[in-house]
């Protein structure tokens, strides 16, 4: 119960964060000035950070706790699990989807520069690796609950990775460069933009994704939708 706990609160704190930026400090950035921004962006993004690392170990702590208590437990699913191979094709049809929404964003330019545009290709995605994920776990044993968090955590994997592989890899860069700019009045390299660009779409997209990730993790166990 404890890591089932900590898994809930890593998963409202990263979340929380997650709307907070997207709803609240995306249009409060706009109104402030160059000068501003220097000094509260740096600040803002590195306690972003911490909490946010705070609450993804806590909820990778608790689910491979959970998942090592079944085993013990001798779990009948979880057997199945090991044999029929629903974890690996989780890590790699997700990390693939990932991989390709990754790629999508990276021109940054044209048609790819723009949020409907990239919102389809990610739809796209989305619902190709969920009927992938769902075409390869269809043995008849499985459960709701395997199948909607096969599904649900999908999603929040390809947030985890866009967290730790596109987000804060650029805010890194941006925070740097704002420190220097404000301290020593340093210009901002070209490529800050891009890379807030990126940032920005990004999050947002990850904003998105919560919703059906949500919804998913709350039917695995009380909206049977797929398997038994």
């Amino acid at each position: 119960m404890l890591l089932r706990w900590l898994h809930f609160v890593g998963g409202v704190a990263w979340l929380g964060l997650l709307y907070f930026f997207n709803l609240v400090n995306v249009p409060f950035m706009k109104e402030l000035d160059a000068a501003t921004k220097g000094k509260v962006l740096p600040s803002l993004m590195s306690r972003r950070a911490l909490v946010v690392s705070l609450g993804l170990r806590a909820d990778r702590s608790s689910r491979l706790g959970i998942l090592g208590q079944r085993c013990r437990l001798g779990c009948k699913e979880w057997r199945r699990l090991i044999r029929a191979g629903p974890m690996a094709t989780f890590f790699i049809i997700w990390t693939v989807a990932w991989g390709l929404m990754y790629a999508s964003l990276i021109p940054g330019k044209g048609a790819l520069d723009k949020g409907p545009v990239l919102a389809v290709i990610y739809i796209v995605i989305v619902v190709a690796a969920s009927h992938v994920f769902l075409h390869l776990n269809n043995h008849g044993w499985e459960s709701n609950r395997l199948l909607a968090i096969g599904i649900g955590g999908g999603m929040g994997w390809v947030m985890m990775l866009n967290v730790w592989g596109v987000i804060w890899r650029a805010q890194k860069k941006i925070i740097n460069w704002t420190k220097d700019n404000a301290a020593n009045g340093a210009p901002m390299p070209d490529k800050a933009k891009y890379l807030a660009r990126q940032a920005f779409l990004t999050s947002r997209a990850n904003f998105v994704l919560s919703f059906p990730m949500l919804f998913l993790m709350g039917a695995a166990s009380h909206y049977p939708m797929f398997g038994k």
